[in-house]
């Protein structure tokens, strides 16, 4: 490192210690490559010191910055309004260099669309406009030509593909969030209906991600570099609750940017980034998925926009290194899942998703993958990079092995013996067949299956949560068998699982006594309504991801063509309820931001299925083969004194 460089780092500013003596979590690993001055702020009665400011002192020149008004009202084809702010003291984030953006097949649907068997749903008004793929091409083109991309403008999308796409570009683009100058996010809704906004004007990780790729696919990488660079510098806040603090290595639930008087001078402004880990979530959950999502998004961004710096920097190693350690920590569980408690993931309220939920393993699993694709080789990581292939290997092996049903297996568990004391016993988690409802004897096809929601010891979740599922199809975590079948089911209940609406999030829905008990008669979660159950039109993003890696782009179209008919009209709810989604949600918030940005990510996907390797992994040959050695092996029997353990280096 130069000494010009090593001057830069420091007038940028100290980052808060870590409180670990770890070589890995040491306070020289985290140069914060941004801008934007650290200070410390303290506030009467928080218990959280450290703010990341940026300030505007009075002498400076106002400047007209297009920061979003969070919580102000939006109409359609209205202007967007902006705050008037004092121009910040910081130097801009530095930009992204461009990407080709190759043609790959992205026609696909030109010369294919006549062909798919998309039912009588589809109509020639309803292929989704495919002719104008090229269209859209060109205008990428064109705006990375003339360096706007990324930039913060008010420059709305003026493309010529159709009037839904139109209207949520921007609506996306009114939903950005401005920190010293720059987008560094997206809130999660902007609903003009509702007068009360609770923490919807915040930028959540999770439902940042649709917004984060659908900017990648446009070529605009700036709003997701920052994205990923601040939300990384919060991830060493000080977090606690009741005098108990988290793990490091926990990613913040949301974050917003407040701007405050100035310590000491009331003449002068700053914006403060102020992030939640759970201590004002409902519940006070900690979200387990936000660092999972950060990892995927940050190789996301590395591919499409092949600017692999980011990942390369010391601080986001660090950030890398210690999300994983977090998660690969020894504890009393026997199962390599990562367990959890309810609400700790997109389903954040009480769900009896607590244990082993199949979202959480799917997640962790890709941001294993992700996270060995991108952590650089020395003498830190060698144990970090052994201990993750080991899990990566033994979580395959568990989910593909003990999480799959289909018509065999329900036959097998429904003759499972109990009580079974053997190292050798078939009914190894003491599953009894009564807990097989008789909605599951008739629902499950002859041709299909799919991954259980959770699994504990005598206790299955047989629910079909959607997340999870598609997910592990994206990942390799299914394999390409079972990733078959799960898109087989979803074409075989269909009805169910899109109906007027995609997509549901679980099925079936918790009703009666089930629901009094498990969900604590929670009255946003009735039946077939919100997490019970609800239609949640952000996952047709995963859904098209899935299709695309499967080669079967067929259903989500399909599915994109059914969900065009009436999300604008309905402007863009949250999550519709009934069982056939039938009624948009009756607390769902319109206009959300990840419902429209889902919806362009899969227009996106339709275009250029070769976007989708972005997300995707492929099945890696040598965990097939250390899965193999566990099969024939059989582990399982192996006892004595000794701790060797026979390791799989990837």
């Amino acid at each position: 490192m130069g000494t010009s460089e090593a001057v830069l780092h420091v007038l940028s500013g100290a980052v808060p210690q870590f409180l670990s003596s770890d070589m890995c979590s040491s306070n020289s690993d985290l140069v914060f490559y941004s801008k934007c001055h650290i200070k410390s702020v303290k506030k009467k009665g928080s218990r959280r010191l450290p703010s990341l400011k940026c300030s505007s002192m009075s002498g400076c020149q106002i400047g007209s910055y297009r920061c979003k008004r969070l919580g102000g009202g939006l109409h359609r084809n209205t202007a967007i309004d902006r705050l008037t702010l004092l121009r910040c003291k910081c130097q801009q984030a530095e930009s992204s260099s461009g990407v080709d953006t190759g043609e790959g097949n992205g026609a696909w649907f030109v010369d294919n669309a006549k062909k798919l068997n998309l039912n009588s749903s589809m109509n020639s008004e309803d292929i989704l406009e495919f002719k104008t793929v090229e269209q859209l091409k060109s205008e990428n083109k064109v705006s990375m030509s003339n360096g706007k991309v990324g930039t913060g403008t008010n420059t709305i999308f003026t493309g010529g593909v159709d009037s839904v796409e139109d209207e949520a570009w921007e609506l996306l683009r009114a939903s950005m969030v401005y920190y010293c100058g720059s987008p560094v996010g997206t809130i999660a809704a902007n609903d003009p209906t509702s007068s009360n906004v609770l923490n919807y004007d915040q930028v959540f990780i999770r439902d940042f991600i649709p917004s984060g790729i659908a900017f990648l696919l446009k070529g605009e990488y700036d709003i997701v570099r920052n994205f990923l660079l601040h939300t990384l510098q919060l991830q060493s806040w000080e977090k606690t609750m009741d005098c108990h603090s988290p793990g490091q290595g926990l990613m913040p639930a949301s974050f917003k940017v407040r701007t405050v008087p100035l310590d000491g001078d009331d003449s002068a402004t700053e914006e403060v980034l102020d992030p939640d880990f759970g201590e004002a979530a409902i519940g006070r959950v900690a979200p387990v998925d936000s660092g999972l999502w950060w990892i995927i998004l940050l190789r996301a961004y590395g591919k499409c926009s092949d600017d692999l710096s980011v990942q390369e920097r010391v601080d986001v190693q660090t950030g890398i290194k210690m999300i994983l350690r977090l998660c690969l920590a020894d504890g009393f569980d026997m199962f390599p899942t990562l367990l959890v408690t309810d609400g700790s993931c997109m389903i954040d309220r009480r769900m009896g998703i607590h244990g082993h939920p199949l979202e959480i393993q799917a997640l962790f699993y890709s941001a294993l993958l992700c996270a060995r694709e991108m952590l650089t080789p020395g003498d830190g990581s060698a144990d970090l990079i052994r201990a993750l292939n080991n899990r990566l290997v033994a979580l395959s092996f568990h989910i593909r092995e003990y999480y799959w049903i289909d018509m065999r297996k329900l036959n097998e568990i429904y003759r499972y013996k109990t009580e079974e004391y053997s190292y050798d016993a078939v009914n190894k988690f003491n599953i009894y067949p009564d807990q097989i409802s008789p909605w599951l004897v008739e629902w499950m096809p002859n041709k299909g299956g799919y991954l259980i929601g959770n699994l504990q010891p005598a206790h299955m979740d047989f629910r079909f949560f959607s997340l999870g599922n598609l997910w592990a199809v994206v990942n390799g975590l299914a394999t390409i068998d079972q990733s078959h079948a799960i898109l087989d089911l979803i074409e075989a209940k269909w009805a169910d699982l899109v109906a007027e609406m995609p997509f549901k999030i679980c099925y079936p829905a918790l009703e009666g006594q089930e629901w009094q008990i498990i969900t604590g008669c929670d009255p946003k979660n009735t039946p077939w309504s919100y997490h019970n159950a609800g239609s949640w039109p952000t996952l047709l993003w995963q859904l098209t991801v899935a299709c695309m890696k499967m080669n079967r782009p067929e259903i989500a179209a399909k599915a994109v063509s059914v969900a065009e008919k009436r999300i604008s009209k309905d402007k863009w709810p949250e999550y519709y309820d009934t069982k056939k989604a039938r009624f948009i949600g009756k607390q769902s918030r319109l206009f959300q931001t990840w419902s429209i940005a889902g919806f362009l990510v899969a227009k996106l996907l339709l275009a250029d299925p070769n976007a989708a390797k972005i997300l995707t992994t492929e099945e890696d040959s040598e965990l097939v083969n250390a899965f193999s050695c566990m099969i024939s092996a059989n582990p399982r029997r192996k006892r004595g004194p000794k701790r060797s353990k026979q390791t799989y280096i990837v």
